[in-house]
């Protein structure tokens, strides 16, 4: 896995290239800067601290000082500024935007999606599609925004789904090799009926995920999982909707994964705008 300063690394340099040759034709070398970070819609913030790391990494000599933390919920205005020369400020903000919009856009749709559900026994919880490399932030701005993290990867849990149940056969074979191979982990099974459920129960799943149920499909599932076995949690995904959320909690499940948190959430509007600076030495030579 690839640190996180190696990826921002990547990221400057897939923008930078050879170099900002606008702002090296256009702003002398010691011109400063002093500029805000602008928040013009309401939302939840996330990813403060990596669009300050880029700056970190692109210019030691650039200072970052934020007025919020991560998981705050701000209407609009100011929620930070950063100094520092022009040319290092004007090089590293559309890394640092990039992220701090598309993290705080995950954060924000969590949160409403975590309120629809506010009151109930079910937790939220996102999936792995998430955008390759930047896995570990999004799932930080799902926990910004509220929700709850699932498996980060492949290695950290077992969950059968449809294309391993074919390959292995069917429900029972799928989940009986999985909790002899690896008996130490939890077993999470997808099913996609009533019948599957029941069946998952009797192999020996630790929780059920329910695979496009209806509203009451799953109120049935619930009914049924507390009578067959009430230590077996249940998961529901597919066709999760924020309006339907409500209805999803009423059912008594205990879990619902979205992965539209990640995979759909529209960026926050957040814009970087320099102030006037009084004394531009450089500029005033140069122009003399």
């Amino acid at each position: 896995m690839l640190s996180l300063d190696d990826r921002l690394r990547a990221a400057l340099a897939e923008d930078l290239g050879r170099g900002d040759v606008t702002t090296r034709s256009t702003v002398p070398a010691a011109t400063p800067a002093r500029a805000e970070f602008l928040l013009k819609q309401p939302g939840v913030l996330s990813g403060l601290d990596v669009a300050a790391r880029v700056y970190a990494l692109l210019d030691p000599a650039v200072t970052v000082t934020w007025t919020a933390r991560d998981g705050d919920r701000r209407e609009r205005g100011v929620i930070g500024v950063v100094s520092g020369p022009a040319r290092s400020v004007l090089g590293g903000e559309r890394v640092a935007l990039n992220l701090l919009q598309r993290l705080s856009g995950v954060a924000t749709l969590t949160r409403a999606y975590a309120d629809a559900l506010a009151g109930s026994r079910t937790r939220l919880l996102d999936t792995r599609k998430t955008t390759p490399l930047w896995r570990d932030l999004e799932k930080d701005a799902v926990r910004h925004g509220g929700g709850v993290n699932h498996r980060v990867g492949l290695d950290d849990g077992i969950l059968i789904k449809d294309n391993h149940i074919v390959a292995a056969g069917g429900i029972t074979p799928a989940v009986r090799a999985a909790r002899e191979g690896a008996y130490l982990l939890k077993v999470l099974c997808e099913v996609p009926d009533l019948a599957g459920l029941e069946e998952a129960i009797h192999a020996g799943a630790d929780r059920v995920m329910l695979d496009n149920f209806s509203d009451e499909q799953l109120a049935e599932a619930v009914a049924r999982r507390d009578r067959l076995a009430p230590h077996v949690t249940l998961e529901t995904s597919g066709n999760v909707t924020l309006d339907r959320l409500p209805r999803i909690a009423a059912s008594g499940v205990d879990f619902v994964s979205a992965g539209a948190l990640t995979h759909s959430a529209a960026a926050l509007d957040i814009s970087l705008n320099f102030l006037p600076t009084p004394v531009f030495p450089a500029l005033q030579e140069s122009l003399s």
